[in-house]
C-alpha cells in the first residue's frame, strides 16, 4: 500500500498539509463525481485539492486533476466560481500534520509530524481548533 499525496491547506495564512479530502464529501452528496485519471498509486483519488480557512470559513481554492482527457477546475466543478468555493456541505474534522517528520507508520501508511492540527467543522465554518503533539516515542514502525 502506497502512502496518498495529502491535499494543500493554508489555515488562516499558514502553509500545510491535510489528510482529509473535503470534496468527496461533496462528491457523495451530489452523486456526481468526475471520472478522474489516476496518475499514480500514491493518488487513488485522482486529484489533489487546495483548501484555505480564512475568517473561520472553508474554501476550495483550487483542484489538480484529469478526467476524461482534460483537466478537471474549480470552473468546471463549480461553474460560475473560477476562485473559490465555501465548503458549505462539509462538516466534520480536518486533519492537518505540521512539523518535522518524526517517523512513518506503517500501520497506517503516513508520515508522523511532530504535531497535528485538528479544525471540527460545521457546514464550512470552523468551530473549534485543537493542536495534538507527538513525541518521537509515538511513532510505531
Amino acid at each position: 500500500m502506497t502512502a496518498q499525496r495529502r491535499e494543500i491547506f493554508t489555515n488562516e495564512g499558514v502553509e500545510s498539509s491535510l489528510r482529509t479530502q473535503p470534496l468527496e464529501k461533496y462528491f457523495s452528496l451530489t452523486g456526481q463525481r468526475p471520472k478522474f485519471c489516476i496518475p499514480s498509486t500514491s493518488l487513488w483519488r485522482g486529484y489533489v485539492g487546495s483548501w484555505d480557512v480564512r475568517d473561520r470559513w472553508l474554501y476550495l481554492v483550487g483542484i489538480e486533476g484529469r478526467a476524461d482527457g482534460g483537466p478537471v477546475t474549480l470552473e468546471s466543478l463549480f461553474p460560475g466560481y473560477p476562485e473559490r468555493v465555501f465548503a458549505h456541505w462539509y462538516s466534520g474534522v480536518l486533519e492537518a500534520p505540521e512539523g518535522e517528520v518524526l517517523g512513518f507508520a506503517r500501520h497506517r501508511y503516513e508520515l508522523i509530524q511532530e504535531r497535528e492540527r485538528f479544525l471540527r467543522v460545521d457546514r464550512g465554518v470552523v468551530v473549534e481548533e485543537w493542536v495534538v503533539h507527538h513525541q518521537p516515542e509515538d511513532v510505531y514502525e
